[in-house]
């Protein structure tokens, strides 16, 4: 960890930290919308998760194709611990909101910028100053009380709660893996066959939960695919492509951003109420974070190759 006394950045690394930030930015939006369009479509979870990922990797691979990008066995294989890990994600999540309380899910996983913190510092040489962990830590308080603010219908569960660890790392791993695969795949390579992926693991976990993946009705389609360019595009692509840019610290702290905008386009397109602590704490996870964007400018800790 750092005191802070970080070395100056160049002008054009500085220009590119910045790009890095705004796309995580961006990322973490699109994300917290995209759990309010999952939410609105009438079909299983698994199944949407199904049809989410491989609608976008099919697109994504077509897309390369007519940049001249061609996606073969290699990109698949050097993708594969990424869409596990991403598959994985996906399903013990989603297993965890049907089993615990949608609390224990939510902040179980807000506990991820500990994880990739932990293993950002020992593997990638990221240093985190005392100002950013303390603001770090801000912000996982205040997504705990927009949490628990909510009403809660659903029992903790153990196993439940086991799921959302395990969505936990695994969620852990695909920004771990995302960072890795600089200098191999770029990061639309990376994220289309990570996508391909995570579609073909929840097929048959779908199958397996009884949940009906026949073809979607026409407004569950039109929902569908704003989903695949909201959370997909403007979500993981751009999460992806600012790894490349950011620390991976800082990328995660980014997606304690989520259950603030999830909750508040809950409350403006779904009709879910937020009550004044939930709002006061959105508001403290959101200055927190602005303090740690606004903390980065002159900061000379951009990503490092991995240590071998």
């Amino acid at each position: 960890m750092s005191d802070g006394h970080a070395s100056t950045a160049t002008t054009p690394e500085l220009e590119h930290h910045s790009e890095g930030i705004i796309g995580a930015l961006i990322a973490v939006s699109a994300w917290g919308i995209g759990t309010v369009i999952t939410k609105h479509i009438d079909m299983g979870a698994l199944a949407v998760g199904t049809y989410r990922f491989t609608l976008y990797g099919a697109s994504a691979i077509i897309f390369l194709r007519l940049r001249g990008t061609r996606v073969g066995m290699h990109t698949m294989r050097a993708s594969m611990w990424g869409g596990i890990s991403l598959g994985l994600d996906v399903a013990f999540f989603l297993s965890a909101i049907k089993l615990t309380s949608v609390a224990n899910a939510t902040v179980i996983g807000a506990l991820q910028p500990v994880v990739v913190a932990i293993v950002a510092h020992r593997f990638f040489d990221e240093s985190i100053r005392r100002r950013d962990l303390v603001l770090g830590t801000i912000s996982m308080a205040g997504v705990a009380v927009v949490v628990f603010g909510a009403s809660e219908t659903a029992s903790p569960s153990l196993v439940g709660d086991l799921f959302a660890l395990g969505a936990l790392f695994s969620w852990s791993g695909y920004f771990i893996c995302s960072r890795q695969a600089k200098g191999v795949l770029s990061s639309g390579e990376f994220t289309a066959c990570t996508a391909i992926w995570t579609g073909a693991i929840n097929l048959p976990l779908a199958l397996a939960f009884g949940q009906d993946v026949s073809l979607p009705s026409s407004q569950s389609w039109l929902w569908l695919l704003i989903l695949v360019f909201a959370a997909g595009i403007f979500g993981h692509s751009a999460m992806n492509w600012s790894l490349q840019r950011i620390p991976l610290w800082l990328g995660s702290t980014f997606t304690l951003f989520i259950p603030v905008v999830s909750a508040g386009a809950a409350w403006l397109f779904l009709n879910e109420p937020l009550t004044a602590v939930q709002i006061v704490a959105m508001g403290v996870v959101v200055l927190a974070l602005a303090g740690v964007v606004t903390g980065q400018a002159g900061v000379g800790n951009l990503p490092r190759p991995l240590r071998r």
